[in-house]
């Protein structure tokens, strides 16, 4: 078979992403990877036409002196009996906005894919070689970190200014609220003291003081003394005017 691909990335980038065994695994469109072989080991699935076969095998690329690469692999049906062993070239170059990849060589096979016609089975393989070299354009490389920005903490109730900037006016300005240009009144200050160093259970049950401060119901102490006292009088009074009302009448 021979086969060329055109990616739009430098070919040096090509050569660093063949050189890591890491970096080809994540291209192999589909891999599941074992754990604890090789690199590229483990099961793909290949779909030709309507059917799909499952082959569990390896991969191996090497580089040559004359700057091209050797891909061997070797796969079995994880059901059945067919085997499948391919021996390619890869040799890059330069083309218009990137880089050209040529592919060459061999590809045996037995078992199920047999039974497939030729140029189903053909454009299978063209079209995963094809997404194989356009992944390992696009794997970003092994070293290379994305940089997070730490979120900023929520300021606690404590370390929140009082009165919020938002209140104060601006210099030369008398505020709504009664804040004057050189800044909070007494009060307003008096209770940020107060608050530091105290629980959020007593500032959230603590009554508000100063000009906030809830006004106290009237005393009603001496209201209760004054009725106290009065209604004795009154009904001395009455039962006088009865006394002298009678002593009147016995007289005439």
């Amino acid at each position: 078979m021979e086969h060329e691909v055109l990616v739009p990335v430098p070919v040096e980038r090509l050569r660093r992403a063949l050189g890591e065994p890491a970096r080809i695994a994540r291209a192999v469109p589909g891999l599941q990877q074992d754990a604890g072989a090789e690199p590229v080991a483990g099961r793909l699935k290949v779909r030709v036409g309507g059917h799909s076969i499952t082959y569990r095998g390896s991969l191996r690329v090497s580089a040559r002196d004359d700057g091209s690469y050797a891909v061997e692999g070797e796969a079995a049906e994880a059901r059945g009996t067919g085997t499948v062993k391919l021996t390619l070239t890869l040799r890059l170059r330069d083309a218009d906005g990137g880089t050209a990849v040529t592919v060459d060589g061999t590809v045996s096979a037995d078992g199920r894919i047999t039974e497939l016609p030729a140029g189903t089975v053909s454009s299978a393989a063209i079209r995963l070689l094809n997404r194989f070299v356009e992944s390992l354009a696009t794997t970003p490389d092994d070293d290379t970190e994305t940089e997070v920005e730490p979120e900023e903490e929520a300021a606690s109730v404590f370390e929140t200014e009082v009165p919020p900037p938002s209140l104060v006016p601006e210099a030369g300005e008398e505020g709504s609220a009664g804040f004057a240009a050189d800044g909070p009144p007494a009060e307003a200050a008096h209770a940020r003291r107060t608050m530091i160093g105290r629980s959020a259970e007593e500032v959230d049950h603590a009554p508000p003081r100063g000009r906030y401060a809830p006004v106290p119901a009237p005393e009603t102490v001496a209201g209760h003394s004054v009725l106290r006292w009065v209604a004795p009088a009154a009904a001395l009074a009455l039962a006088s005017a009865i006394v002298l009302g009678r002593a009147l009448r016995r007289r005439r």
